[in-house]
C-alpha cells in the first residue's frame, strides 16, 4: 500500500491485485491456523495488534476470549506467540500498513462480526524512562490502532500504553487517534491502573483507553475496573518462591536453561504459574515438562566477575548498585517495572535487569516472567536479549485478565444468538 498519511490510503485500480500482493507479504501467516483449528467459535473473538510475545492474548484468553488472530511485526516475539498460541492465526507485518478489511479476510470474521480489538502500541516513544521523543515515528502507531478500530468495527476495543501518552504535549495525538472512534463508540476516560492492585507481583503502571458499541456490551464505567477489596497481594518473595536459586552460568541458550522448580505460593497468583490453561493454548512439550517433571524453561545463567559478585553481595534490598545501576529487590516488596531494552533497529542495548533478592546476580528470564505475571509454562525466545525484550515489553497476563474479565461479563448479558 501507498500511504499518503495516518489512515488514507491511495487506492489501486484493481481491488483484486491489492489483495494479492498483499497476500504475498503475509510472511509467519499460519496457514493451518488460518482453517480455524483448535478456535472455539463459541467464544467471543478478538484480535491482538502489536501482539508481542502474549501477556494481553493470555490475559484475554483466560478471560474467555478466543484469540483468532495476533500480528505483530518482531519476528523473534511472534514466533515465540505461535509457540504459546499454536491454533491462532499469526501475521507478520507492518500495523501502518494494515487496513481493516485485510484483518477481515485473512482471520475470518465478516464486517462488524468481532468482538474486541485489543494491542498495546510501542511505548518507547512516550516513556519516561526512554527518551520520550514526540518525533518518534513508533507514536504513529497508537493512531493505527484506532484507525483499524474504526475500520473493523469490533464491539469493544482497549488498548494499553504507558502513563507518558498522558503528557500535554501529546494532547493532539490522542485527540487524531480518538477521532477514529469517537462517532461510533462510548469511549471512557483513560484508565491509570497498576498491576501490583490486581494480584501481580509489579509495580508497572499503564493507561488503558478502552471503548464499546452502544447496545453491544452492558454500560461500563471507570469504577468498572476497580480492583477487588480483596486483591491478593503478591510481593518478590512469593512470587519467585520454587524457583531455582543458585544458577549455574554454564546454563544458557544452547541448553534451554531448565531448572528444577519445588514448591510454589498458594492463592490465585500460584494456582496460575502451573494451571489455568485455556484450550488450545501452550506448548504441549513445556507443559509436559512442568506437569510431569517438574523442570521449567529460562533459568539462564549470567557470568558474573569475582569482582561484580562481591559488590553484587553488599547490595542491600531497594538499593542500586552504582556502577551497573541495577537495584536489588526487596523480597517482601513489589517489582519496580522491567524495562525491555532496544532491538536490533535501536542499537540492541539490553536493559538493566535487577539483582535476586538474596542472590550475588542478576535475575534470570524465568524469574523476570513470574515477576511479570506469566505462568512457568509460557515460553520465551531462547536467547536473554530476546526474552527479556519480550518480556519487559508486554502487558502482565494477572492484569490483562482482570480487566478483560470485566469486559467479557458486559457481553454476557447481550444476547449473542
Amino acid at each position: 500500500m501507498n500511504k499518503t498519511n495516518v489512515g488514507q490510503y491511495t487506492e489501486k485500480n484493481d481491488i483484486a491485485s491489492l489483495h494479492a500482493n498483499l497476500s504475498n507479504s503475509f510472511v509467519g501467516f499460519s496457514t493451518k491456523a488460518s482453517k480455524g483449528y483448535g478456535n472455539d467459535s463459541k467464544l467471543p473473538s478478538v484480535i491482538d495488534l502489536f501482539c508481542g510475545v502474549g501477556g494481553f492474548s493470555l490475559g484475554a484468553a483466560r478471560a474467555g476470549f478466543s484469540l483468532i488472530g495476533a500480528v505483530d511485526n518482531d519476528p523473534q516475539a511472534l514466533e515465540a506467540h505461535r509457540v504459546n498460541f499454536p491454533n491462532s492465526n499469526h501475521w507478520q507485518t507492518d500495523i501502518a500498513d494494515v487496513a481493516g478489511r485485510d484483518l477481515e479476510k485473512l482471520f475470518g470474521f465478516s464486517s462488524s462480526g468481532l468482538d474486541g480489538l485489543i494491542g498495546g502500541p510501542p511505548c518507547q516513544g512516550y516513556s519516561a524512562i526512554g527518551k520520550s521523543d514526540f518525533e518518534d515515528p513508533r507514536n504513529l502507531l497508537f493512531v493505527h490502532f484506532f484507525r483499524i478500530v474504526s475500520e473493523c468495527m469490533p464491539s469493544f476495543f482497549l488498548a494499553e500504553n504507558v502513563p507518558g501518552i498522558m503528557n500535554k504535549k501529546y494532547d493532539e495525538l490522542r485527540k487524531r487517534a480518538l477521532s477514529y472512534v469517537e462517532r461510533n463508540y462510548i469511549v471512557l476516560p483513560p484508565l491509570k491502573i497498576t498491576a501490583s492492585e490486581y494480584g501481580a507481583p509489579t509495580l508497572r503502571t499503564r493507561i488503558f483507553f478502552y471503548g464499546y458499541r452502544p447496545g453491544y456490551l452492558r454500560n461500563l464505567k471507570p469504577d468498572s475496573f476497580e480492583p477487588f477489596r480483596d486483591a491478593e497481594i503478591v510481593n518478590v518473595r512469593e512470587a519467585l518462591k520454587g524457583l531455582p536459586e543458585r544458577i549455574d552460568p554454564d546454563l544458557n541458550e544452547e541448553n534451554g536453561g531448565w531448572g528444577q522448580v519445588g514448591e510454589i505460593s498458594n492463592g490465585a497468583f500460584g494456582a496460575r504459574l502451573h494451571g489455568h490453561i485455556p484450550a488450545g493454548v501452550g506448548d504441549r512439550k513445556s507443559i509436559n515438562k512442568l506437569l510431569k517433571k517438574k523442570i521449567v524453561s529460562g533459568c539462564l545463567g549470567t557470568c558474573h566477575s569475582i569482582e561484580v559478585e562481591q559488590r553484587y553481595a553488599s547490595i542491600m534490598p531497594g538499593q542500586r548498585d552504582l556502577i551497573s545501576k541495577s537495584r536489588r529487590l526487596d523480597p517482601e516488596g513489589f517489582c519496580p517495572t522491567l524495562r525491555a531494552g532496544t532491538g536490533r533497529d535501536r542499537g540492541s542495548f539490553q536493559a538493566v535487569r535487577p539483582l535476586h533478592p538474596v542472590q550475588a546476580r542478576v535475575i534470570t528470564p524465568r524469574e523476570a516472567a513470574r515477576l511479570q505475571g506469566f505462568p512457568d509454562w509460557f515460553q520465551f525466545d531462547s536467547t536473554k536479549w530476546h526474552s527479556f525484550r519480550q518480556i519487559g515489553n508486554s502487558v502482565s497476563p494477572i492484569l490483562a485478565e482482570s480487566i478483560l474479565k470485566v469486559i467479557r461479563n458486559a457481553l454476557n448479558e447481550r444476547s449473542r444468538g
